[in-house]
This record gives structure tokens, C-alpha cells and sequence, in this order.
């Protein structure tokens, strides 16, 4: 199991505690299985959707989840977590790795990590993880991590992946230190123009030749202020399977640049061209990464910001609602790749729209909380529409935007009430 040294928040919590939690000793996991008798399942409401929800402590520090695949780990936030926190708790953050043998321990203490940042830099740099909590700026933003195949399961046609409900995502509060901070303390050579992140995952790639996990961004992106090296999320350590002890941050954008288990920053004259940019996490260079079913030379870009969603949480679907009486309609919604404009709800299949009350705002890439007063006037089935229009103008389509990868799935979501 894993050896935590726990403190109530890294932004409200002092030097010392934070000093402490970055010299913890060594971290490691052991992957276990439910006995048969504890398990439960869930089904989606697609094709094969069957599920099974593994207890919680089944994989360390993580509470009950679904479980998409064991080894290595793919597991999924229960709906009932998103839809009750603004926050997703820590122990049922959704988690995705790509190797089977992926890393289940790593060495922490101040004479084994360091997070090295090399390549086209005035010096070479080895930060440990008490330099980046003692030497640099702490900030804080709370933002959502999306895996780019989330809802996967929802696509028709199928496509291949990870069968995804909606659970393939979460939303945080995030404590490191700016990417440009640590670009500057190492200086950068005039020929950088992008920055290349890789991650000990890549380190025992059961693939010939070795995919090293790598992705990279531009170097203007890198420093604006946004990105991020994170060593905290909800104001605890990072749990090992969300990347522990540095993951990148990169708000807006989906999960596949969010690299956990940073291991070392390389700035480059070049963009890169390894399999996980040139190759992997490619979608058409459309709107919303949309095109049809068999629809061949359509060029294709890598996957990048996130395009804007909105759920309903309650009532639950087919529920009864009364007839010529208020219903509270709630649920939450994200701009993705900029701040929140709007949520608008409808009752007439999207020929109008009527706009909900939004809660909270915790930052432009944030979950945020919004409401809806339904006062209904006829009987029978009742079907709304939900929609979320973000600061850039992006809303979400009527349609399924269908691609071969699965990604970027964000029509509206709908839900029908029995108004009696």
C-alpha cells in the first residue's frame, strides 16, 4: 500500500506541512481484486454496457468505482459522485493508463525523484519535489480532466476503446507550480518553439520499438500561465493512479496532455513525432471532430481543447413531476476550452431555448452548477434538452458528432419527465 503524509491543503496549509508531504518516503501500489461475493455490477444504457463496480480499497486509495479494465487500470466515476460534487472526490477520480505494466511504485524521497528539464535550455535542471514546493510559487485553478473517448459507449456507430459512460472525467482544484516558472529558472535557447513532456509510464513500453509516452505543446501555450506542474488536487497529495507524485495540468485541454508521473520536461526546435502526437489522439480538423461513418481523406489534426458539455443531475430520468406546479431542474455544465457563457434548457425538440440559472463560478475551466424552474402545462411525456454555450461561442451540437476514435462526444443530453 501507499505511504501518505496527509495535510488539509496545500494553498491554506503552511511551508513546513507542504515540505513534509513533498519528502514523503516511498510510494507503491498492489493491485487487488474484489472477492466474488463483494462485487456488484451496473449496466449502461448502450450495447454491451455491463459493468462491474469494484469496492472501494479494491485499488489503493480509491473508493468504489467502475471497472472498465484491470491491468492496466481503467476505472470509471461512478454518475452518482459527479452528479453530487462540483469537486470529484479524490478516491473515485477516474483513472486511465495505457501499458499493462505501468509503474506501481515509485521512489519519492529527496535522493531518488527529480523532475529534470533538459533539451534546448541555458542549463540543465533536476528539481526535487521539496525545490518546487520551497522555491517557486504555489497557484491553484480548478479545472476538468477529460479523457478524450469519454461517453465512447454512447457512439453509434461503435467504435473501438474503452466503453465509457460519462464517468471518464472529473474536476479539481489543482496546486503546483506554472510551466513558465519552471521554463524560466531554466532558461530557454532562441530556437525553442515547443516543449515535449514524458512521463515513467513510457519506461517499460511492451511495445517494439518502446512508444514512449510523450506529448508536447507549443511553446507560447507552455507559458501562459495556465499550464501547469501539479502536486495536489482538492488540496491533498496526488493519488498514485492520478499520477503521483507530478502530473501536468493543462486546463481546457483533454487528459491526453495531462501527463502523470512527469518525469522530464524537454524543450525542442521541432514539434515532435512520436507515436503519441503523430499517430494516437487524432480527430478530423472540423468543428467538433465530427464526419461520417466511411467517409474517406479527411484530414486529421491531433486532439486538443475540450468543446463544452452540460448533464442533468436531477430529477432522475422518468420520474414524475407534478402538472401546473414549479420543478426544480438541476445539473452542472463546463465551457471546455473557455469560461461558461450560458446554459439554455428546451422543451420543443431545440426549437427554442429558455436559459437556466447558472451557480458558483469557479474559474473559465470548471465544473459549474446550474438550475432550471420547470412549470409544466400539459400532461403526459415531457422531454428537455440541455445545452452549454461557452465565451468562445461553441455550443454543443443536436447531433452525435461521430469519428472513428470516439472523441469529443458532446451532443446535447436530454431528458424525459412523466408530468401527471
Amino acid at each position: 500500500m501507499m505511504e501518505r503524509v496527509a495535510f488539509p491543503g496545500v494553498i491554506r496549509a503552511g511551508r513546513r506541512e507542504m515540505l513534509r508531504m513533498a519528502a514523503g518516503a516511498t510510494a507503491g501500489m498492489i493491485i487487488g481484486r474484489a472477492r466474488a461475493d463483494d462485487r456488484a455490477t451496473m449496466t449502461f444504457p448502450f450495447a454491451n454496457g455491463q459493468r462491474e463496480i469494484v469496492p472501494a480499497g479494491a485499488f489503493p486509495e480509491k473508493g468504489a468505482m467502475i471497472l472498465q479494465r484491470t491491468r492496466a487500470p481503467v476505472l470509471e466515476t461512478p454518475w452518482e459522485s459527479l452528479a453530487s460534487h462540483i469537486f470529484t472526490p479524490n478516491d473515485q477520480f477516474y483513472v486511465r493508463w495505457h501499458f499493462a505494466d505501468f509503474p506501481n511504485r515509485v521512489e519519492v524521497s529527496p535522493d531518488k525523484f527529480r523532475l529534470r528539464i533538459s533539451g534546448g535550455v541555458s542549463r540543465l535542471l533536476e528539481i526535487s519535489l521539496i525545490d518546487l514546493v520551497h522555491e517557486f510559487e504555489p497557484v491553484e485553478i480548478a479545472a476538468v480532466n477529460q479523457c478524450s473517448g469519454n461517453s465512447r459507449g454512447f457512439v453509434t456507430p461503435r467504435v473501438p476503446g474503452a466503453q465509457w459512460g460519462h464517468g471518464a472525467m472529473g474536476n479539481a482544484r489543482w496546486t503546483g507550480v506554472r510551466l513558465r516558472d519552471l521554463l524560466a529558472r531554466a532558461g530557454l535557447k532562441p530556437s525553442a518553439t515547443h516543449v515535449a513532456f514524458r512521463s515513467l509510464e513510457d519506461k517499460e513500453s511492451p511495445f517494439p520499438p518502446p512508444l514512449h509516452f510523450e506529448k508536447t505543446l507549443e511553446l507560447d501555450h507552455a507559458r501562459d500561465g495556465d499550464v501547469m506542474v501539479a502536486y495536489a488536487m482538492n488540496g491533498e497529495p496526488l493519488p498514485l493512479l492520478n499520477g503521483y507524485p507530478l502530473r501536468l495540468v493543462v486546463p481546457g485541454w483533454y487528459a491526453t496532455y495531462w501527463v502523470k508521473m512527469l518525469s522530464e520536461i524537454v524543450v525542442m526546435d521541432h514539434p515532435g513525432t512520436g507515436f503519441w502526437m503523430a499517430t494516437a489522439y487524432k480527430v478530423p480538423a472540423r468543428p467538433n471532430g465530427a464526419m461520417q461513418p466511411g467517409e474517406a481523406n479527411v484530414p486529421m489534426v491531433p486532439i486538443s481543447t475540450m468543446t463544452p458539455r452540460s448533464f442533468f443531475t436531477t430529477p432522475a430520468a422518468g420520474a414524475e413531476i407534478p402538472y401546473g406546479r414549479p420543478t426544480l431542474i438541476q445539473g452542472f455544465a463546463f465551457g471546455g476550452s473557455s469560461g461558461l457563457r450560458s446554459v439554455t434548457l428546451s422543451l420543443d425538440h431545440g426549437r427554442t431555448w429558455r436559459p437556466a440559472e447558472l451557480g458558483e463560478d469557479y474559474g473559465s475551466y470548471s465544473f459549474r452548477a446550474w438550475r432550471f424552474v420547470l412549470t409544466p402545462t400539459a400532461r403526459g411525456p415531457c422531454r428537455l434538452l440541455v445545452q452549454a454555450i461557452n465565451a468562445k461561442g461553441e455550443q454543443q451540437p443536436l447531433a452525435v458528432n461521430w469519428n472513428p476514435g470516439g472523441f469529443m462526444y458532446n451532443p446535447v443530453e436530454q431528458l424525459t419527465l412523466s408530468v401527471v
